[in-house]
């Protein structure tokens, strides 16, 4: 059975850092690319971050471009997003989330800004960042 478990979460101050990881288990997902979404208090879901099966090509919202940075260690089978320079605007539930396209081409990449490219999802982690 396939499982992402998020964990990371928590309460911060703006300019304070987090790191989020995402571990799944029951299937290697070294072929896939993975991303990071988040969904705020009334807000639908929202692409942060992707990154390809290999890790080499990465993505970023424009909100979280320079702040955000997300990376994987295939060995572990974990994503991460590490986050700097929170700003409350960043509050939401953190959800990973794998797509649903073996080895997907770079020049495709665009594409995983859409949630229904995704085939797997977590249950999310919490980030709450106070002003």
């Amino acid at each position: 059975q396939v499982q992402l478990v998020e964990s990371g979460g928590g309460l911060a101050q703006a300019g304070d850092s987090l790191r989020l990881s995402c571990a799944a288990s029951g299937q290697t997902f070294r072929n896939y690319a993975m991303a990071w979404f988040r969904q705020g208090p009334g807000k639908e879901r929202e692409f942060v971050a992707a990154i390809s099966w290999g890790g080499a090509g990465t993505y970023y919202a424009d909100s979280v471009k320079g702040r955000f940075t997300i990376s994987r260690d295939n060995a572990k089978n974990t994503l991460y997003l590490q986050m700097n320079s929170l700003k409350p605007e960043d509050t939401a539930d953190y959800y990973c989330a794998v797509d649903n396209r073996y080895k997907r081409s770079l020049t495709n990449f665009y594409a995983l800004l859409r949630p229904n490219e995704y085939a797997y999802w977590g249950q999310g982690t919490q980030v709450t960042v106070s002003s």
